[in-house]
């Protein structure tokens, strides 16, 4: 049936002014036989004109439905998609293909309950055919475009904080509390993804004391940075603590977690490269496995940093089947500090140039914050910055650093 809209008067067109960018568009749906609705220059806030567009069915409204339009205006008398179905059902079809456009529905005062269960389906506000003029009908566009802004907004907050929820929930996988109680070791980490406002990236690590007293840390890294290889991180994380507190060490270890990588990886070419680590109660020992991954650093009083040996590392986990990986045995001493890290940290950009940082530029940066008196999380944290200084900017690639001290003579934790 028609609508009833009051002609207004003509405006000249140098009162309006050309500002199509500013102007909205209506789309009127309704079912007169006649040919559709004729509304004459109903203007906004601005005094600019809303452009009037009309459909006779949904068929048609989909067609029309182009993204300059901003409002709809429903007739809930239109009959809905489905056989037997009212306007009701039109209006739940309306706000299924224009889900995120606002939703104005029009109906007589004798149907005020329809009207306002219109409302709770979806629709931003109704308005009665017998008391709607120009200037009402201006009004409601206006208020029915901001509040579906307002709803979208919200909806994004909403969506945006359960999704930093959700992140926190995978970050605190990835990011474990260390278990050291009983350890005469410090511990400190440093962890920054790579992937634009992640919380989490495809690094890994994670450090635990076992009940003879050995002290067994690990990091690795997933190659890629998103979302997929982040849980895999988390995965081979919680993997190696049940396989490392279960009694598994070096080879047998390593091993057994290159078969959960291939079991969860999700394609064929997504390998993981990890060093492991397990310190002798005394504290004075190590035996180091590599699984083409870079070597720690280790530093001792008096001395300079330096890399320890890693031409004994084997594959990649996910590499090659059947593969062995070799156990070295190192020397630690009394007091030492050993650093295992991501090769995000040595990837990284020096200048503007080409070149990387790489082991040796982190080896000499290190030992600059040593002679500065640097250790523990300060040591991380101004290695991490400086990096990312040289690069011109964030690091593109996931970093992961942990750090490992003993000094000789301390008392064990109770």
């Amino acid at each position: 049936m028609p609508v009833p809209v009051p002609r207004q008067r003509d405006i000249p067109a140098t009162d309006s002014g050309p500002a199509p960018q500013a102007s909205l568009t209506l789309l009127v749906v309704e079912d007169d036989p006649a040919g559709g609705l004729t509304v004459p220059e109903i203007l906004d806030a601005d005094g600019h004109r809303i452009r009037i567009r009309s459909a006779r069915n949904l068929t048609e409204a989909t067609r029309l439905l182009t993204p300059d339009v901003h409002c709809v205006l429903l007739d809930l008398d239109l009959p809905g998609p489905g056989p037997g179905e009212d306007g009701l059902g039109a209006l739940r079809e309306v706000l299924r293909i224009a889900p995120r456009h606002a939703v104005l529905v029009l109906t007589g005062e004798a149907d005020a309950d329809r009207a306002a269960e219109a409302v709770r389906v979806g629709a931003q506000d109704f308005l009665y055919r017998d008391e709607l003029d120009g200037r009402l009908l201006s009004r409601a566009i206006r208020y029915a475009v901001e509040r579906k802004r307002a709803d979208i907004a919200q909806y994004k907050l909403a969506e945006s904080k359960l999704r930093a929820q959700e992140n926190a929930r995978l970050e605190r996988g990835l990011l474990p509390t260390p278990l050291l109680e009983g350890s005469d070791l410090r511990f400190a980490a440093r962890y920054r993804p790579g992937r634009s406002r992640a919380l989490l990236g495809g690094d890994f690590y994670d450090t635990v004391r076992t009940p003879d007293g050995t002290v067994h840390a690990m990091i690795g890294d997933v190659c890629g940075h998103g979302p997929d290889e982040a849980a895999l991180g988390v995965e081979l994380r919680i993997a190696w603590r049940a396989l490392t507190l279960a009694g598994l060490c070096g080879d047998d270890l390593l091993a057994t977690l290159q078969e959960v990588l291939e079991v969860e990886r999700p394609c064929e070419e997504i390998f993981a490269t990890l060093c492991t680590v397990d310190i002798s109660p005394d504290g004075r020992r190590a035996g180091l496995c590599l699984a083409g991954h870079p070597a720690p650093l280790i530093s001792r009083p008096g001395g300079p940093a330096r890399l320890l040996p890693y031409d004994d590392s084997g594959p990649a986990l996910g590499l090659l089947p059947r593969a062995r990986w070799p156990r070295r045995q190192v020397d630690l001493g009394g007091s030492w500090s050993l650093m295992l890290y991501t090769d995000g940290l040595i990837e990284g950009r020096i200048g503007e140039g080409r070149e990387r940082l790489g082991q040796d530029g982190m080896v000499e940066m290190i030992n600059r914050h040593l002679e500065r008196g640097l250790s523990g999380e300060a040591l991380l944290e101004a290695s991490v910055t400086e990096a990312r200084r040289l690069n011109g900017g964030e690091l593109t690639d996931d970093v992961a650093v942990v750090l490992l001290s003993r000094a000789a003579g301390r008392t064990p934790a109770a």
